[in-house]
């Protein structure tokens, strides 16, 4: 099978090459510059701007592909010219997207593919929403074969998941409160990026997919307090200092977080994963977030560089956790 990345250079992306590429897939990737992360034996790379529909024609050549991923459309202007440049060379043009389109609160839990997507505000989800709808379109009017992927809240061992970084490990590992929004209990998943490769290739070529939307999470479930425990226990803290308090107070000390408290981490996430295990059998996470948050430390400790804490994050969590 031939498969084309638009982008996916990435920490998913470059996952997912890798994870295709180790099945035996012949795998292009299509990025602007040298990719940041080293790309997996057998991948290749074309120079092409992917948001330039005539460099990008002409970097394909005209090339035919089983599977077109597209990882960097962000705003229907990045992808309103792909059902064009691919109706005929594509035996399936998969956009990646995100559960973040889905209207918070969402009405009833768990969340499928078939709950209300809404985001007035949140412009990352709501140029999201309006790619999908671009796109969905041109499925039903000429029958470009479209699949929706939306992940959720994916890391690996370059990503602490959490909103204050290293600044929160750092604040464990000294004995200073670390602020968590709401009571610490709403809900939520991570998926680790091994784990979303896994479930995401055996999608590709997939003609069951063809005009599906697929949510492809974990299915796991943890808390906030939860989440920041399991940090704490792989940075060797075993009672680490949680102080919780309201998102509009966060916001407030904390500017940049208002608008993913408001419109995203506040609010309880579960996902039925029926849909994922149909159209990928037998597939099950396999990395714990304990196991996970192991690797993110011992990568962050090895790494000392990547130890960079925010001297002004620092100075607004003191003073939330002084306005108990």
């Amino acid at each position: 099978m031939k498969v084309l990345f638009l982008g996916g250079a990435g920490m998913i992306g470059s996952a997912a090459a890798a994870e295709a590429a180790r099945r035996g897939t012949e795998v292009t990737v299509v990025t602007r510059s040298e990719p940041r992360r080293p790309l997996a034996p057998g991948v290749r790379r074309l120079a092409a701007d992917v948001r330039d529909p005539a460099a990008l024609r002409d970097a394909l050549g005209g090339e035919e592909f089983d599977s077109v991923v597209n990882w960097v459309g962000f705003t229907p202007d990045d992808v309103r010219a792909h059902p064009g440049l691919f109706d005929g060379s594509a035996g399936q043009y998969v956009f990646i997207s995100t559960c973040s389109v889905f209207g918070r609160p969402v009405p009833s839990l768990p969340v499928t593919e078939s709950s209300p997507r809404r985001q007035p505000v949140f412009g990352y989800a709501r140029d999201k929403i309006a790619c999908e709808v671009l796109l969905e379109e041109s499925h039903r009017s000429q029958g470009f074969p479209l699949t929706i992927v939306r992940p959720f809240h994916t890391y690996d061992r370059t990503v602490i998941p959490s909103l204050a970084g290293w600044t929160a490990i750092e604040r464990m590992r000294t004995g200073r409160p670390v602020v968590v929004h709401g009571d610490g209990t709403s809900l939520w998943s991570l998926m680790h990026s091994r784990d979303f490769a896994r479930a995401f290739v055996p999608l590709l070529g997939n003609g069951h997919a063809v005009g599906e939307s697929v949510n492809v999470v974990s299915g796991d479930i943890l808390t906030w307090d939860q989440i920041h425990l399991a940090l704490a226990a792989a940075a060797g803290v075993r009672h680490p200092v949680l102080r919780h308090r309201s998102s509009e107070s966060i916001a407030e000390r904390v500017p940049g977080w208002g608008e993913v408290l408001e419109h995203d981490f506040r609010h309880s996430m579960l996902f039925d994963t029926t849909k994922l295990r149909t159209l990928v059998p037998g597939f099950a996470p396999e990395v714990t977030f304990a196991e996970g948050a192991r690797e993110v430390l011992a990568h962050y400790d090895a790494h000392p560089g990547l130890q960079v804490a925010d001297a002004a994050l620092h100075r607004a969590m003191d003073l939330l956790v002084g306005e108990a």
